[in-house]
């Protein structure tokens, strides 16, 4: 039974823990792998000091076992920027299709695979969702590991031999093979830590962060700054933000230790000076980043950095660049973008596009609307048009053939080490909130 009224996080986790140990030597290689490893446990427990008390807290809601909160260790060990070789982001380690089904916005800007309330309610639905289809955790967490599909199909074939079709009696990959043994290493020495000769990091079973909506845009650097955290405390709590400006249409949350909301909201209120010190440039025909560093005081190396480009990449008509705000913008106000876009290079970049005839009457805000695009985008696709007229034509991008509203399920993806996605999208969406007073205290019980 659980229980929420324990002073130490890890007591609440040990009396949840319910699924059965397996007659594996795997799980004990596992733990001696941990065990002969103190300082990977201690980094990895301390990362997730920031992030259990809230996962703990949802797993309970759902009536899980507190085992499945320490997924992210075997998934990421709690690292936030983790990034696999197949494209997995985040604690959870999403794959971009996986995380875009399950309402993960990626955008130049912004990956919600990162967003660890986001990405916590996207892996928390589909292990439900498995374990309603395979009825055990231990399936469950193979499916997770590998594809539902692929247990199903393994099961199909013991079943055709007259063979047990538990998760032990499966022919499956190493790594699904190691999965669950590995969860269960954790498991163990969490639950005895000293049978083992560790010691874990005493964590406090309270609410690490609060989540605070601003209606405003913020530099990283300068919210930081304002809540009077490090730029690495910053940004193990909101690791989705892409590039130096947090914009509110991609999250209008900023996550913050619970101690320091309040010095956030007051030195907010106090500040003077501009939020942001970044704008989005639209380079003409002919311009080079060689040519543009020096204009806004910046190293190509630098210009390269901030914007995620490689070194030898080539400018592109509907390239967006992050550039310094260098006090002449009222002056070239034309050639700027304002923060209140919602930028999608990820759409703009796909060989599926059409093309618009313009109608008497129609305006940028009245096409964006009808395909789903920001003005930004349209202007961004079409050489930063601003007026127009009828008969022109409008270059509109769209991300798939299908288009990106249609409602229909795509077919289910890959992910990292088999993952494969549930077909029912997440319902979670967060709301927007008016305001940056607001303050919402994540899960105090």
């Amino acid at each position: 039974m659980h229980d929420a009224n324990a002073t130490d996080l890890w007591a609440r986790i040990r009396s949840g823990f319910v699924m059965r140990d397996l007659d594996s030597s795997l799980v004990t290689k596992h733990e001696n792998w941990y065990a002969s490893r103190p300082e990977y446990l201690a980094r990895m427990t301390d990362r997730g000091r920031r992030y259990l008390y809230y996962i703990v807290s949802e797993v309970e809601r759902r009536g899980m076992p507190t085992e499945i909160a320490l997924l992210p260790m075997i998934e990421s060990a709690f690292n936030p920027g983790a990034y696999s070789t197949s494209k997995a982001s985040g604690i959870w380690q999403f794959i971009p299709s996986t995380g875009k089904h399950f309402g993960m916005q990626q955008n130049w800007w912004y990956d919600g695979r990162r967003d660890v309330i986001t990405a916590t309610t996207g892996a928390l639905d589909y292990l439900e969702k498995l374990h309603g289809m395979f009825g055990d955790w231990e399936l469950a967490l193979a499916a997770y590991n590998w594809g539902e599909g692929a247990v199903q199909r393994a099961q199909e074939r013991n079943r055709k031999r007259g063979l047990p079709v538990n998760y032990t009696s499966l022919n499956m990959p190493d790594e699904t093979r190691n999965y669950v043994p590995k969860l269960l290493a954790v498991k163990n020495i969490i639950a005895n830590p000293t049978a083992f000769g560790l010691v874990l990091q005493d964590i406090p079973n309270e609410p690490y962060f609060a989540a605070i909506s601003t209606s405003k845009h913020i530099d990283v650097k300068l919210a930081a700054q304002l809540a009077e955290v490090s730029m690495e405390e910053f940004a193990a709590l909101n690791p989705a933000h892409n590039r130096p400006v947090i914009l509110q249409e991609n999250s209008d949350l900023i996550l913050l230790p619970v101690d320091k909301v309040e010095t956030f909201r007051s030195n907010l209120e106090s500040y003077d000076k501009p939020l942001v010190s970044w704008q989005a440039y639209q380079p003409k025909k002919g311009e080079t980043l060689s040519s543009l560093a020096p204009r806004f005081g910046m190293s190509v190396e630098k210009l390269r950095s901030v914007n995620g480009l490689s070194g030898n990449r080539n400018l592109s008509g509907s390239q967006t660049l992050l550039v310094p705000v260098n006090g002449q913008e009222s002056e070239i106000e034309a050639e700027f973008e304002t923060f209140n876009m919602h930028l999608n290079p990820i759409a703009a970049s796909q060989p599926h596009s059409i093309r618009y005839t313009v109608r008497k009457g129609d305006s940028l805000s009245s096409v964006a609307r009808r395909y789903h695009v920001s003005t930004a985008q349209l202007r961004s696709w079409n050489q930063g048009v601003r007026k127009l007229t009828a008969g022109q034509k409008l270059t509109i991008a769209t991300s798939s053939k299908a288009g990106k509203h249609t409602g229909r399920s795509s077919k289910l993806a890959k992910s990292r080490g088999g993952k494969k996605l549930a077909k029912n999208r997440s319902s979670q969406k967060q709301a927007k909130r008016g305001g940056q007073k607001r303050v919402h205290v994540a899960y105090r019980k």
